[in-house]
């Protein structure tokens, strides 16, 4: 658990190990053949980044900014009793960190070339001196660690350790000896004894960074060797708890998805790591370590678009922002996020083999060429190394741009799924026992509450990007957010607790895929209220079909289903057209639209509502801030344009129900022509016991069985998630999981002719042909909700 400022900034200080780049040392460490010599000129090497031009961009711009952050720095550090600079009192932990981290910044404009103080004698005495001051007011053995344990076992450290090594030949021995002894005291050996507590996934990453760079700094091979071996309880799959896991989730923090966060600390920590270290007598050798290099595409790569990284997996780090006013204003959003983790991939490439650095680099490359809303090379946060790795990559002429990828990858391991089609993509989150509804810890993420109770947010290959980056967070309705079910009592900050507490008590969320299509479901528990709600997605080739059943609430107060509350900037008057008639582009406009069959947002996509219903509409300006949702972020008031469209469930529901359509990038005849054909898509069940669809243009039959029950011509004799799909060539698949995870016995009928069954997993204990297929499952407690996959040819 980390400050606000420590994770909002890991991959983004110019000195993180997120953003080395590993370069052949070069000078006399490497002639002299000393090991810890060698090693540290390539960390040196490494923070501070080789093989570019300073005065070519993006580089000239990257160097002068860090030589006025430098100025600015120097100018007002004011060494006194309980600080080094007036507004950082040592008395709070994070204080401390971001002191060191300002000396890091200092260090970094001494070294590198072209920020006007290179090689500036009185910089580097004024750094020793802010050094000693630290050591000699806060960070000694004599101390001991108070507030957020993190900053004394990684910010600080790792800030530390990294400006003694671009200072070494500037530092005594007796000063060296000092801060090594402070690492020694606050990352002790015992901190990585055993895998449990704050020493796993991503912070065990961190400790061992930290354990490494002490034992090359002080040329100490034991603790080398512990950093490293300390690794290896990262490496392996896991099935509960913090890590990776089969289906390609990680989880930090024991019921949080965190791929975009703690993964990418994680993921770049280990290729600074596995790069430092190769070929010297440490070098990382354990075999399991391929399962961090296959994460890429497993657990990474779907959940990045267009260069960013998806809000679904990037918890607290949702709520870090800026009104970005100065060019030291931290970028943050999803593009910030996925930037960092193109940088970490480049990186883990040169630990890699040959063919999955170059499928790699193909990958960066596609997502830097697509980000047209951020531009990678234009992100100031990135440091120096980070962009001459990344655009390394975009001028290798031997490197193919790859494209985005379609298909659907379900996570159940952490209640998410990605539906990826041409020209679009989406993202469903969730929540059970298994996986809270939100975190909150440091201040941070306050009005995140309902962000697991089915939020689905898209983005467009061409429009849309910067839709959850443009100041979403702080200025969205937090009761609002798009795709949920939820009940309008109010919650209070940071309501159900900190770090993952909020968990309601359902096990039944999960789905089954084919790998392009998808039936997903989630039994909605509201956080702190009696909303309850069946809810619904059917991932398609255009579409994604969403329902809602069994809606209800007892708290006195409105349930909502959210069909879209789209971000329109801070001007945006894109036109709303419902059955063919333009809506008011006035600010402050509302509606209630009867016997709405369809709606088209311009420049977004369309969304159908079978059979016609009521829907209301809402156009408004919100103005909100960084400090409303993070304590550590800005004050400054920010406003931005939304569009939103809900279904009113009323007050205290009993049973209601709702249907759409969302259609991603449809034009208004699109929308239309799918709201006209009524046959397109029949609904067969939307209630307690079932939800399920029909869609027979595409062959799709899907349905989630809540309880046991027959659904069309699907029965099963237990809770279950069915997919079947027809396809033209007189075969079929049935895709079948437990959601639950407690079926020691399951059945599934399709009531159809089948000839045969082509291919069956070992779950498959029985089967039946003929008139109908009858599939008899066994125990199914073992799966983690995956999909079983059974493949037929039809009679």
């Amino acid at each position: 658990m980390s400050t606000p400022w420590s994770r909002r900034s890991f991959l983004h200080l110019s000195g993180s190990a997120a953003l080395l780049t590993t370069i052949p040392s070069t000078g006399t460490a490497s002639a002299a053949g000393d090991a810890y010599d060698t090693l540290r000129a390539t960390w040196r090497a490494t923070v501070l980044g080789s093989g570019f031009d300073p005065a070519a961009e993006p580089f000239a711009g990257k160097l002068a900014l860090t030589g006025s952050q430098a100025v600015e720095h120097r100018a007002t550090m004011a060494a006194v009793s309980g600080s080094l600079w007036p507004d950082l009192p040592l008395t709070v932990s994070s204080s401390i960190t971001v002191s060191y981290s300002r000396l890091g910044t200092m260090a970094q404009a001494y070294a590198q070339p072209g920020t006007g103080l290179t090689g500036d004698p009185a910089l580097a005495a004024g750094i020793k001196a802010g050094l000693d001051h630290l050591h000699q007011q806060v960070y000694n053995p004599g101390k001991s660690r108070f507030g957020n344990w993190w900053d004394f076992q990684i910010g600080s450290p790792q800030s530390l350790l990294d400006t003694c090594t671009i200072l070494y030949d500037q530092l005594s021995a007796a000063q060296l000896a000092n801060y090594l002894a402070a690492v020694d005291h606050f990352v002790p050996d015992s901190s990585v004894a055993a895998y449990t507590g704050t020493s796993t996934g991503a912070n065990r990453v961190d400790l061992c960074r930290s354990l490494a760079l002490r034992g090359v700094l002080g040329k100490n091979a034991a603790k080398i060797a512990l950093a490293r071996d300390a690794l290896s309880p990262v490496f392996p799959l896991v099935t509960a708890g913090d890590g990776f896991y089969a289906d390609g989730s990680f989880v930090q923090h024991t019921y949080l998805s965190y791929t975009g966060s703690y993964g990418v600390v994680l993921l770049s920590g280990l290729a600074a790591l596995f790069s430092l270290l190769n070929g010297s007598p440490w070098a990382v050798t354990d075999p399991e370590r391929q399962i961090v290099l296959d994460s890429v595409e497993g657990s990474f790569a779907p959940f990045l678009f267009n260069g960013l990284m998806m809000d679904a997996v990037s918890g607290r780090s949702t709520s870090r922002g800026t009104a970005r006013t100065g060019p030291y204003g931290f970028q943050g959003g999803d593009h910030g996020r996925g930037h960092g983790t193109l940088a970490a991939i480049a990186l883990l490439g040169t630990a890699a083999s040959g063919t999955e650095n170059q499928r790699w680099r193909g990958l960066v490359k596609g997502w830097m060429q697509r980000d047209y809303y951020s531009p990678v090379l234009s992100d100031t946060d990135l440091g120096v190394a980070a962009l001459a790795r990344l655009k390394a990559v975009q001028d290798d002429t031997a490197v193919t741009a790859l494209a985005e990828p379609t298909g659907h990858r379900l996570f159940p391991s952490m209640d998410r799924a990605v539906h990826r089609r041409p020209g679009w993509a989406a993202s469903i989150s969730m929540a059970s026992k298994r996986m809270g509804l939100y975190e909150t810890g440091n201040g941070e993420n306050l009005r995140g509450w309902h962000a697991g109770a089915g939020m689905l947010q898209w983005w467009g290959n061409t429009f849309g990007n910067g839709q959850y980056t443009d100041a979403f967070w702080p200025t969205v309705d937090p009761y609002r957010l798009p795709g949920t079910t939820v009940s309008r009592k109010p919650l209070a900050d940071a309501e159900g607790g900190a770090w993952g507490l909020p968990r309601p008590d359902v096990n039944w969320v999960g789905g089954a895929t084919d790998g392009e299509y998808a039936s997903i479901g989630q039994f909605v528990r509201g956080l702190s209220s009696t909303l309850y709600a069946k809810k619904s997605w059917f991932c398609l080739a255009d579409s994604i079909v969403c329902l809602a059943g069994s809606v209800r609430g007892s708290d006195g107060v409105a349930v909502e289903t959210v069909v879209e509350n789209r971000n329109l900037g801070a001007s945006g008057t894109q036109a709303l057209t419902v059955n063919g008639v333009a809506q008011s582009t006035a600010l402050g406009w509302s509606a209630t639209l009867n016997g709405t069959s369809w709606a088209q947002m311009a420049g977004q996509g369309g969304y159908v509502f079978p059979g016609g219903t009521t829907v209301r509409a809402l156009r408004e300006a919100r103005t909100g801030s960084w400090r409303d949702i993070n304590t550590g972020g800005s004050a400054d008031p920010i406003t931005r344009r939304y569009l939103t469209l809900w279904f009113d469930h009323g007050v205290d529901p009993a049973d209601a129900a709702c249907s759409y359509v969302l259609m991603p990038g449809a034009t208004v005849q699109a929308t239309a022509a799918r709201a006209a054909d009524t046959g397109w898509l029949t609904l067969l069940a939307n209630d307690n016991d079932q939800q399920g669809i029909r869609v027979a243009q595409l062959g799709v039959t899907a349905v989630n069985f809540w309880f046991a029950g027959t659904v069309g011509a699907l029965t099963a004799d237990g809770p279950a998630c069915v997919l079947v799909r027809e396809h033209g060539d007189g075969t079929a698949t049935l895709c079948v999981s437990d959601p639950m995870r407690a079926r020691t016995g399951l059945t599934v009928t399709w009531n159809r002719p089948v000839a045969s069954v082509l291919s069956r997993p070992a779950t498959v204990v029985s089967t039946g042909t003929g008139s109908a297929l009858t599939l008899t499952f066994g125990d199914l407690t073992g799966q983690a909700g995956a999909t079983q996959r059974i493949r037929v040819a039809l009679g």
